[in-house]
């Protein structure tokens, strides 16, 4: 049996197949809109033990009439480094798009009631993290997905942010 591993503000505890459920049936509710698919992760850092929660949050956003979302946390050991929970917050948001793409790809079609999909990293030109934009932007375009950066990737910075 599914993990109900997601959490959605108005539906509760969530297995990835009921959030797919979720997404498709609110597609359908008004197909012909565009959308974007967002998936972006942001972590924080829990003591001083090199411990780690990381929230996955993921965001279908009917553009210009709202959206809904939904999110995972994850803890994770051995985080010593900002270089590590980065490099992990990008990678945790991968390896959900990995799994979700394909099992939406039926549903959300390219073009007229299409879609966009962004990976948001939780990077940005101004802060400690400015110096590895191009490394983790590269992991993401390297995968196949069009990435958001600071301020524009607020499905880490502000959604994900939120459940930390």
């Amino acid at each position: 049996m599914e993990q109900r591993g997601f959490t959605s503000p108005s539906k509760g505890k969530l297995t990835l197949s009921e959030v797919v459920g979720e997404i498709t049936a609110y597609l359908a509710e008004e197909p012909d809109r565009q959308y974007r698919l967002v998936i972006g992760t942001d972590s924080h850092n829990s003591t001083s033990d090199h411990r780690a929660d990381f929230v996955t949050a993921v965001v279908i956003h009917r553009i210009g009439r709202g959206g809904r979302y939904f999110w995972a946390k994850k803890r994770k050991e051995n985080m010593v480094t900002l270089r590590d929970r980065i490099y992990t917050e990008t990678l945790l948001s991968l390896d959900l798009a990995q799994k979700l793409v394909p099992e939406l790809k039926t549903y959300l079609k390219p073009g007229n009631g299409g879609y966009e999909l962004e990976i948001h990293i939780d990077v940005g030109e101004v802060g400690p993290t400015r110096e590895m934009i191009r490394e983790v932007v590269g992991m993401v375009v390297g995968n196949g997905f069009r990435a958001k950066t600071k301020p524009e990737s607020y499905g880490a910075s502000t959604v994900a942010d939120r459940h930390t």
